[in-house]
């Protein structure tokens, strides 16, 4: 078995330790990134002359080949391998011959790891930005498709004030813009970097980096030489801040899940969800059950979970590198992996969200909601605010223990608890359309579409 270390050892690893320490069950997801890390590497073994064109273009065509059967899902990766690095190791040695041996010169696997972990960061956080635009675009056909719809607002998960259900649907666009900004900032931040070495830089010179751009850096990006070779190794900021903000996507799917959930349940009765999307009973054969938006919500934990994971890890490594950090992928991976199949099964699901229109327009028939209302009438009339809030107050108490709707109290009924109160006032103000019109302090943006990032 091909390993990137060994000649000082004279004994053969225990198999215990073989097991315990390997990596390659989880970090094959790493392979295209490693073939390209190297392709890259090549290029500058090539300026500094030391190798030439022939052994250049062998290893060169023997890592194209590779990441070529990565990419179209025909490579078989080896498990009995310490890590993909070794496993790619040892298809270009077969592939290329003893030129291969020169592959890892002036490189540690320390710099080999963080150069593809950044690039699979980079390739995964432009595929969720894609994700995200998908997602908005569902929800702004949705909004479309309802914008004269107006739905109770809540507060403590009470009827608080009427409200436009675009303006509640497009509360979670706001949470997912806010996540497609953070994600493009940490995407655009992922500094890719080579010549770290073990952690103290290499005999090549920077300027052999600078000029050793080709094709390679042309596709992935700019690849300069680090500023600090023992930050750059022993640096994870870049996946906690991902792991950070994929809990924060996970949060923003979860309160929508919730709502949604809510919104399906027999006492709102607001939607209706697909039923391709939705589960039965093993028992009660009426039952139709949210189990995607379920376990969305329950998922948020796992992403919670990834987060501290890491941190923790983290929290007191001394300088540099240390092999804790093997620990990163696993968290990392799996949070990108929980957040893609959410936004892709949300996408799906809002797609055929149905809105109970009869059903909401019920709910708007409670007179509490517009208490407000009535208050702010008296106050657009002189009253004092506290003066105006209270009388409302006591109006609503009377109307509950006296079991009487406000639109058919009579004139002197209402006149006991202001003069400014008439029938006439409360039927024009008891009113949903009438209550949203009446907002003015919010200055709506029509926002132009999320741009995604090219598909190819």
């Amino acid at each position: 078995m091909t390993k990137l270390w060994g000649g000082r050892f004279t004994k053969k690893t225990n198999p215990l330790v073989e097991q315990f320490t390997k990596s390659i069950h989880f970090d094959q997801k790493l392979a295209f990134c490693d073939c390209w890390g190297s392709m890259f590497h090549i290029d500058i073994l090539k300026e500094s002359k030391l190798i030439s064109e022939q052994e250049y273009k062998k290893v060169h065509d023997a890592l194209h080949e590779i990441a070529q059967s990565v990419q179209s899902g025909s490579l078989k990766v080896e498990e009995s391998f310490e890590d993909i690095h070794s496993f790619i190791q040892h298809l270009v040695e077969k592939k290329a011959g003893d030129v291969a041996l020169k592959l890892h010169t002036c490189r540690s696997r320390n710099d080999q790891v963080v150069f593809a972990t950044k690039l699979f960061c980079q390739m995964q956080l432009k595929h969720f930005l894609i994700l995200l635009t998908d997602l908005e675009n569902v929800f702004l056909k949705l909004i479309k498709a309802n914008e004269s719809v107006h739905i109770p607002g809540y507060t403590h998960l009470q009827h608080a004030i009427p409200i436009r259900l675009s303006d509640g649907l497009m509360a979670y666009v706001e949470m997912l813009r806010q996540d497609f900004k953070r994600l493009t900032y940490i995407k655009d931040n992922i500094n890719l970097t080579m010549g770290s070495g073990a952690l103290a830089g290499t005999f090549i010179d920077s300027e052999h980096y600078d000029k050793a751009m080709s094709f390679v850096s042309a596709e992935i990006g700019i690849v300069k030489p680090s500023h600090n070779s023992i930050h750059t190794v022993s640096d994870r900021d870049f996946v906690i801040e991902i792991l950070s903000a994929l809990a924060l996507v996970g949060m923003h799917l979860s309160r929508l899940s919730e709502d949604f959930i809510l919104w399906s349940t027999k006492e709102f009765d607001f939607i209706d969800i697909d039923e391709s999307f939705c589960t039965g009973s093993s028992l009660m054969p009426q039952k139709k059950n949210p189990d995607v938006l379920e376990l969305i919500r329950g998922y948020t934990g796992k992403l919670y979970g990834n987060l501290m994971n890491v941190l923790v890890i983290m929290k007191g490594l001394p300088l540099s590198y240390n092999r804790d950090m093997q620990h990163d992928k696993e968290p990392l991976f799996d949070s990108l992996n929980i957040v893609e199949n959410e936004l892709k099964i949300l996408t799906e699901l809002i797609g055929h969200i149905h809105f109970k229109k009869e059903n909401i327009a019920k709910q708007l028939t409670d007179e509490g909601l517009y208490a407000t209302d009535l208050a702010d009438y008296l106050v657009q009339k002189g009253v004092p605010f506290k003066d105006a809030h209270t009388t409302i107050g006591q109006l609503v108490h009377y109307k509950i223990s006296s079991k009487k709707e406000l639109k058919k109290m009579s004139a002197a009924e209402l006149k006991k608890f202001h003069p400014l109160l008439t029938p006439m006032v409360v039927q024009k103000l008891i009113d949903p359309q009438h209550s949203v019109d009446s907002k003015k302090s919010i200055k709506r943006v029509v926002h132009k579409p999320l741009k995604s990032p090219s598909r190819k």
